[in-house]
């Protein structure tokens, strides 16, 4: 049973109604951001119920020493993880010297929390009845500042409902956190100094080991009905904490509030013996513009976001609703302002995966982030592998491979592994075929070919080199096979041949040869930089084109499909269909050892290949294999409802597409995998957006052209999307029996629609 509590709204995530059981749901739910940090939706006041702390720092984290019973050469030998940070959100709420704390108080009525995603703020009121009989309102809204991005806001107000009380505010910020997430229980974080003066608290920190030093940031302001209090706060410190309580007598209907202002500096960005006077001037602007003034130019930020990355859906506001979830929780992670960060599976939400960067930056979000924004963004994300190929480099090596092979993480903060299952970390090797593929996927969207001699084909030869050595040649076969891997579908494990890793390596060696002889006719100066740098020549090149000419590849007669791998008929073949529903998810039903002896496939395997290298298969070869593999398929990865709903669509499959849409949509909002709690997918939540602009508009790149065979599912009345495509903006409503072409930005734009050319000029809507 999924969770339904969430209100279909088409602009807010909204909870009405106070339920313990659901608070760390809603953490992770209501979790906000800005890039540069975030943090989960914690109550300010005291909470002595269950509840996930998490608030965390982009691109601050911890080698956690790996934990295993026993090791194995080339083991990684720490997991990141992205550390809990300080906490500077909270207030403690006294009326009366009683606690306001929602899970002791007698009554909690017209509870109300609200996500604004247009405007970028989350909000929380309620009435609640306290242990000594007192009633209050309280009335919350914070947010991350865009503009600032460095500052977070607090307005925090108390109505008295049943007489005279005297209502006291504590704001505090605390360096007495752990993570819920650590391999021995270390201690993260060494406070350095905790200093107050003027109202203003400081609380520097170090991390251990990676020594990201981190000023964590208060100072407060207080009003009663409208008019700001002088009140000089009462403070205090300890070696970890410092607070500033404020005191006032009220009366009955009268409102006391305080606005907080808080957050993060680090040494990332700044000196660190200078950390506290940047936090001073943060704190200056931050008071000067005042909290109504940041939130206006928090609602001006994200208007421009949603001005080219909104999706509208009229007549299904469950589906609306899903989608600018996605798209918003994309746009509080990462936001391409800074080339050290990446895309963290969880972002800001949770610390599962460790905030770590993985294959589904390049698989699913580069195509998000290339539309939806400024080319350079998605440039960035490719940048990143790119000044980690040292590092790539070095990884190949721990594992026996010479000569500039490089192999990619399957999980990493600064380029180095840090995985911490072996079938993953040693097997899981289809991932530098990502890395490959985004570089080509952004070429011919941007039309940006400057980027391969400049930065990709270092990265690409690279590649190329490590599948040449990867691949072993058969004899028995008369080929080259690739064994000992874990493809897409982690529950198979140590397969030999599985045909999307053999695809995916023989695809990366042609077209690193491709890319190779243009660049050493078209950009000679760079050719000789690179080939002296990654000492390639003719003879090694012939040795790659031996291997891509020669690759196995599985194959069944019988069923006239490629094979997931070597031995995949030998299982026994029953379908999803026949899985007794109290065995689902099967990974938290089943051993580890019932499901690799299974068929069931967690996520696109053999279809992912097909996603990525459509063009190179005809419909009825994609219906085939569609066909024969997800009847197998139980979607416990985030990243497999958006690939399938995308295939369903171009198959005509549209009540399974909608299903499946619905699915990577509503993943975290419905609690599918019931696994909410940890934190929200947000790698998975660009191929949301994939599902309807590939999906259901049926975008595509042909011969360097935007092309379009657009459907809509039946739920809908219509739907439309914005591509920002080589900087031209072109807009795409979708009805029931029509779709309009809008040229928003640019001269004119020629582009392909059910195959045939449409050419689209400003102000000249097109209708097919």
């Amino acid at each position: 049973m999924n969770q339904d509590y969430i209100i279909p709204n088409e602009w807010s995530i909204i909870e009405k109604g106070f339920n313990p059981d659901t608070v760390k749901a809603s953490e992770s739910l209501f979790s906000i951001g800005n890039g540069a940090m975030g943090q989960r939706a914690n109550f300010e006041e005291s909470y002595s119920g269950p509840t996930f702390q998490g608030s965390y720092i982009a691109g601050v984290y911890y080698p956690d020493k790996t934990r295993v019973g026993w090791w194995k050469n080339g083991y990684p030998e720490y997991f990141a993880k992205v550390l809990n940070a300080p906490n500077w959100i909270g207030i403690n709420v006294t009326i009366n010297d009683e606690k306001l704390d929602l899970h002791t108080c007698l009554e909690v009525n017209n509870f109300k929390r609200e996500l604004n995603m247009k405007e970028g703020w989350l909000s929380r009121s309620f009435d609640a009845t306290l242990q000594n009989g007192i009633k209050v309102n309280v009335y919350t809204q914070r947010f991350l500042s865009l503009e600032f991005d460095e500052v977070g806001a607090i307005k925090y107000s108390v109505t008295l409902v049943n007489g005279d009380a005297t209502v006291e505010f504590s704001p505090y910020i605390d360096g007495g956190i752990t993570n819920e997430d650590t391999n021995w229980d270390d201690q993260f974080w060494d406070i350095l100094d905790v200093t107050q003066k003027e109202q203003q608290s400081f609380l520097q920190a170090r991390t251990m080991k990676t020594n990201f030093c981190a000023c964590t940031y208060m100072e407060s302001l207080v009003f009663l009905d409208g008019k700001q209090q002088e009140i000089s706060g009462v403070e205090k410190k300890s070696s970890n904490y410092a607070s500033c309580s404020y005191k006032k007598g009220i009366k009955q209907g009268q409102t006391f509030a305080i606005h907080k202002f808080g957050g993060y500096v680090v040494d990332r960005n700044h000196d660190k013996l200078e950390l506290v006077n940047v936090a001073k001037n943060v704190l200056k602007k931050a008071t000067d513009i005042g909290f109504d003034g940041l939130l206006e130019l928090q609602k001006k930020s994200w208007s421009r976001i949603w001005e080219t990355a909104d999706i509208t859906i009229k007549g299904d506001v469950k589906a609306q609703q899903g989608i600018r979830f996605n798209i918003f929780q994309l746009n509080q992670t990462y936001l391409g302002t800074d080339a050290r960060l990446n895309i963290g599976p969880k972002g800001f939400t949770g610390e599962k995966y460790g905030g770590s960067t993985y294959w589904d930056t390049e698989a699913y979000c580069i195509p998000f982030y290339m539309a939806t924004k400024d080319q350079k963004v998605a440039r960035k994300l490719l940048e990143y592998r790119y000044h980690h190929l040292d590092k790539a480099i070095e990884n190949a090596e721990k594992l026996g491979f010479k000569n500039g092979a490089a192999l990619y993480p399957m999980v990493t903060m600064n380029g180095e592994e840090c995985h911490n299952e072996w079938e993953i970390t040693f097997e899981e090797i289809h991932r530098n075929g990502a890395i490959a593929f985004a570089i080509y996927n952004y070429c011919r969207y941007t039309n940006d070919y400057n980027y391969i001699p400049e930065k990709g084909l270092e990265v690409l030869i690279g590649i190329a080199k490590f599948w040449h050595q990867r691949a072993t040649y058969s004899t028995k076969k008369g080929k080259y096979v690739i064994l000992g891997v874990t493809g897409p579908n982690e529950y198979e494990n140590n397969v030999n041949n599985n045909w999307y890793t053999n695809y995916i390596a023989r695809w990366c060696i042609n077209y690193a040869i491709e890319n190779i002889k243009r660049v050493a006719q078209e950009f000679n100066t760079d050719y000789q930089r690179i080939s002296e740098k990654t000492t390639i020549d003719v003879n090694e090149l012939e040795k790659w084109k031996e291997v891509a000419d020669n690759m196995y590849f599985p194959y069944s007669e019988e069923h006239n499909v490629f094979l997931q791998q070597d031995g995949f008929l030998d299982k026994d073949l029953i379908t999803v269909a026949d899985l007794p529903q109290e065995s689902r998810p099967i990974n938290q039903h089943w051993s580890w050892d019932r499901i690799l002896r299974s068929p069931f496939i967690k996520q696109a395997d053999v279809l992912q290949g097909f996603y990525f290298f459509e063009d190179k298969f005809s419909e009825e070869d994609l219906e085939r294999h569609f066909n024969f593999y997800e009847p197998f398929t139980v979607h416990e990865s985030s990243l497999s409802p958006c690939v399938h709903s995308v295939q369903a669509a171009k198959l005509g499959k549209m009540d399974q597409a909608y299903r499946f849409y619905l699915r990577t949509s509503r993943l975290d909002l419905d609690d599918y995998n019931h696994e909410v709690h940890e934190g929200l997918h947000i790698t998975s939540m660009a191929g949301t957006w994939m599902s309807i602009v590939e999906g259901f508009g049926g975008m595509r790149i042909i011969d360097g052209k935007l092309s379009f065979e657009p459907r809509i599912p039946k739920q809908w009345e219509a739907y439309s999307f914005k591509i920002n495509f080589r900087n031209q903006i072109l807009k795409i409503n979708v009805t029931q029996n029509k779709t309009n072409f809008e040229l928003i930005n640019g001269d004119k734009i020629s582009i392909l629609v059910n195959g045939a050319s449409v050419l689209v000029t400003p102000n000249n809507l097109v209708t097919v």
